[in-house]
């Protein structure tokens, strides 16, 4: 099976459906659908079988919940206000036992319950004069994948390549970055769903020297800004639930855990699972 990913659209008779095909995270998600409910479920389920995916994803509108779980879908997880203001859950369906196992389950609810201790800070971060945030642009782009291949051994997406970063760059992706003594040392992107109005926070890395200096708040802060100015409310960062550091940040910026995607994506070494982190950008 080809390792890139691909997005495809059947517009039948009946139904549309939008699917993203991921052979890299043996996955496939359903990004938009509408028309015949229970047709177009059949065709994801055929898909799955089709490209032998162990994981089936769909983002899926309040009316059709109980469609999802009769044909054995669970919740994973909720956007709220993704579809211009709708919530969009996420149910997923899985192919094989092992894809459904965790071991580490328990001690990510144990996480989450720590992090929902911490105390939310609009203390104002201040790092040394010799960090320079900047938006990045397609010079950065080859600098910016470095940055990546330097944090993340594996990674859901292609961010290694930096021509793979320059698309993104065209197709909308927004990257803020922090310079130290002319280099890339940690950054972050938005990317923005144009027609319903949302945007995930994503591709988060700064390298491990930096940070003790609360960039990534910075960065995100930027992000959010930008997204208001473009009239963009609903944000959303999708975080590895083993990673304390990231969830707290997330928290204590006025995000909302919002469930759990399981054995979601291969990132640093292994198969994780993903926290959503919700939050809504009017309320300011």
């Amino acid at each position: 099976m080809n390792q890139s990913a691909s997005t495809i659209i059947f517009d039948e008779p009946c139904f549309y459906l939008e699917v993203y095909l991921d052979p890299f995270n043996k996955r496939i998600r359903i990004d938009d659908y509408r028309g015949n409910i229970n047709l177009l479920l059949q065709k994801a389920d055929e898909l799955a079988h089709q490209y032998h995916t162990e994981k089936l994803i769909i983002k899926g509108r309040s009316e059709d919940l109980l469609s999802f779980y009769e044909i054995g879908f669970q919740p994973e997880a909720i956007i709220d206000r993704y579809f211009l203001g709708s919530n969009a859950h996420f149910f997923s369906k899985f192919y094989t036992l092992e894809r459904k196992k965790n071991d580490h389950w328990i001690t990510e609810d144990g996480m989450i319950s720590s992090i929902y201790q911490l105390k939310p800070t609009n203390e104002k971060i201040d790092p040394p004069k010799e960090y320079r945030i900047v938006k990045a642009d397609q010079n950065c782009a080859e600098e910016l994948s470095m940055l990546y291949r330097q944090v993340f051994q594996i990674y859901p997406t292609p961010l290694h390549d930096s021509e793979y970063v320059k698309k993104t760059m065209k197709d909308g992706t927004i990257y803020y970055v922090f310079f130290y003594q002319g280099k890339i040392v940690s950054a972050a992107s938005a990317e923005i769903n144009s027609f319903y109005k949302n945007a995930e926070l994503t591709d988060c890395a700064t390298l491990p020297e930096h940070r003790k200096y609360g960039l990534m708040k910075i960065i995100l802060q930027k992000l959010e800004e930008e997204l208001r100015q473009n009239g963009i409310f609903c944000a959303y960062s999708i975080a590895r639930s083993l990673s304390f550091g990231m969830n707290a940040v997330l928290f204590q910026l006025g995000y909302h855990y919002r469930g759990r995607l399981m054995n979601n994506c291969y990132i640093y070494d292994k198969l994780e699972n993903m926290n959503m982190w919700v939050k809504n950008l009017a309320n300011c």
